[in-house]
């Protein structure tokens, strides 16, 4: 028959199109062969035709959907339709019906009067081209869109006048399992259930979509909270119904194989999601509350983490002496700041640039954020007695060359670092101060005798991160008089140039907040002679941050008020990140 004939042909150039996307994806540097194989192999095990290769793809975490557009796209010949190219209003006056244009993920994006634009995310649906062109009565063209602009342009345009939350808590049983509730087994079987399932996956991609770094669940005793945290700042989203925040809060800890009927303990954990076609880690942690358990998971996503100096925010001259310190052979480099300041990116980023095959590298941290090939780390545990002092005891006999310390938190493993400098080994470690010269005095103050820590510390960096302005929306202005005098901008810009100050305004790729992305702003203090005097005499910090001054160290607050008049952030965020200072 004609139709197998032509169906046995669509199936030739589907595959031919398969491998040309497969070809695109491993050119680009987003696949390797061997995960290519493997989903190979479980396609053929679920049937052959079961789903397309592309899809199953992103399925198994193994490529973005990005990634996937941007190919299909590139094969196809086809245009990308971005997030703002949908419509205000539905096309085509409701000739197709809404659950058809979910089900094939196709949105028609504009009409006229010989053809129609659509977006799919699968253009090699031809049953759902073929579809929407009768319903239309005319030709149609296809544009490459994400899923997820396909579905939130969907919810936009053809949703049910609710949000996707109230249309998944639609029709849940309207009884709460109380938190004083003994049956593990009734919350275990509310939490498996096909509503909370899809709430809490939802309340997960939408972070993960929006950059957050962290997901809030916080319980109240009429509410339910729920925050994530974008750029360092927190920001409240759509609330689930509070009578199902025992059964999200069990959901997330059956995920993270947490213990869900031990409710009056702090628990941790770790879950691996894949994540719109990529993986991403979440480190989980739950802490009993008056109404409740707090639930807070940290997203470690390593696809759009950047380990590279440059794109951490470091100026040209800071770089250059961080980079001195940290070629040393030996000796000791602290990253401080508070928590969130990115002191852990910024070892990461470091231990990577001295990971060569000739240099042995061992990590002590609590807990584990990445996981770096190459680099030997070990995972502390307290309760056992692994911590970071008796790890360090053994970790010399390892015979390393390079030794990262997660974080200095006492006197004893202060004088270990010390002692592993001594014999010749580089050493990395963060603190918890304010400033690279209140760094000496903390350490001074803990215990560690001034010899020590002059002859073994080579530099202190001290840093921040401050909110990037979203370049499409942010807005310029001549500094006010009294502005420039207050602050003394004159000192850094050049002479004769006009002084600008950017604000945020906020748009569509920034969800309004004026605001995308963070850098660091950062001060370098390299112990010189003259601070390692001021250190052995017990100088207080303002002394060493004089002399650190006038040896040539920038301070976190002129680095962030350069950034500021460069336009890369706010003269406001500077003063935010660096006001206790």
């Amino acid at each position: 028959m004609d139709l197998g004939l032509e169906t046995a042909d669509a199936r030739i150039r589907e595959d031919d199109v398969e491998g040309a996307v497969a070809d695109a994806l491993i050119r680009r540097g987003r696949l390797d062969q061997a995960s290519l194989d493997r989903a190979i192999r479980l396609r053929r095990e679920r049937g052959g035709r079961a789903e397309h290769l592309h899809i199953l793809l992103t399925q198994l975490g193994l490529v973005a959907e990005a990634d996937v557009a941007e190919a299909l796209a590139e094969v196809l010949d086809l245009p990308l339709i971005a997030a703002g190219d949908f419509p205000e209003e539905p096309a085509l006056n409701g000739a197709l019906s809404a659950r058809f244009l979910k089900e094939a993920r196709v949105i028609p994006v504009s009409e006229t009067a010989t053809d129609l634009l659509l977006a799919m995310a699968n253009p090699l649906d031809a049953f759902a081209f073929k579809a929407v062109e009768i319903a239309a009565g005319k030709p149609a063209r296809v544009g490459v869109a994400l899923p997820a602009d396909i579905e939130r342009a969907f919810e936009r345009l053809y949703g049910s006048g609710g949000t996707a939350i109230s249309q998944i808590v639609d029709g849940f049983g309207e009884a709460e399992i109380s938190e004083r509730d003994e049956d593990a087994e009734r919350l275990k079987d509310q939490a498996s259930e096909a509503p909370v399932i899809r709430l809490v996956n939802l309340l997960v991609t939408r972070a993960v979509e929006a950059r957050a770094s962290d997901i809030h669940i916080e319980p109240y005793e009429n509410t339910l909270r729920v925050r994530y945290r974008i750029d360092g700042v927190l920001h409240e989203v759509e609330t689930p119904p509070v009578k199902l925040r025992s059964a999200i809060v069990s959901r997330v800890k059956i995920m993270a194989k947490l213990n869900i009927a031990e409710r009056r303990l702090p628990q941790d954990g770790r879950v691996k999601l894949a994540i719109r076609g990529k993986e991403v880690d979440f480190r989980v942690s739950t802490l009993p509350t008056m109404h409740g358990e707090s639930v807070v998971l940290r997203i470690l996503d390593k696809g759009s983490a950047k380990f590279e100096f440059s794109v951490l925010g470091f100026e040209e001259d800071t770089l250059a002496t961080y980079l001195d310190v940290l070629e040393r052979p030996n000796g000791i480099l602290l990253v401080t700041g508070p928590t969130g300041s990115g002191k852990t990116t910024t070892l990461y980023t470091s231990l990577l640039r001295l990971n060569t095959p000739e240099k042995k590298i061992l990590t002590v941290e609590d807990p584990i954020e990445y996981q770096l090939d190459g680099v030997n780390q070990i995972q502390v545990k307290p309760k056992i007695g692994l911590t970071f002092a008796n790890v360090l005891r053994s970790i010399l006999r390892q015979d390393p060359d390079i030794i990262m310390i997660g974080e200095i938190r006492d006197l004893e493993t202060a004088q270990i670092a010390a002692q592993s400098a001594l014999t010749g080994h580089l050493v990395l470690s963060t603190l918890h101060t304010n400033s690279a010269a209140g760094t000496v005095t903390r350490l001074l103050d803990m215990g560690l005798e001034d010899y020590l820590l002059a002859s073994t510390v080579n530099g202190i960096t001290a840093q921040r991160l401050v909110r990037r302005l979203c370049p499409h929306c942010r807005t310029s202005a001549p500094a006010p008089a009294e502005l420039v005098a207050d602050l003394r901008l004159e000192r850094y810009a050049a002479p004769g140039d006009p002084i600008l100050v950017y604000r945020p305004v906020g748009c569509e790729l920034c969800n309004g907040t004026g605001y995308h992305g963070r850098s660091a702003i950062a001060e370098m203090l390299v112990l010189t002679e003259d601070i390692r005097r001021l250190t052995l005499r017990k100088a207080d910090s303002r002394d060493i941050q004089r002399q650190a001054v006038e040896a040539g160290m920038r301070t976190l607050y002129d680095d962030g008020m350069r950034k500021a008049l460069s336009g890369l952030t706010s003269i406001e965020e500077v003063v935010r990140v660096t006001r206790e200072t």
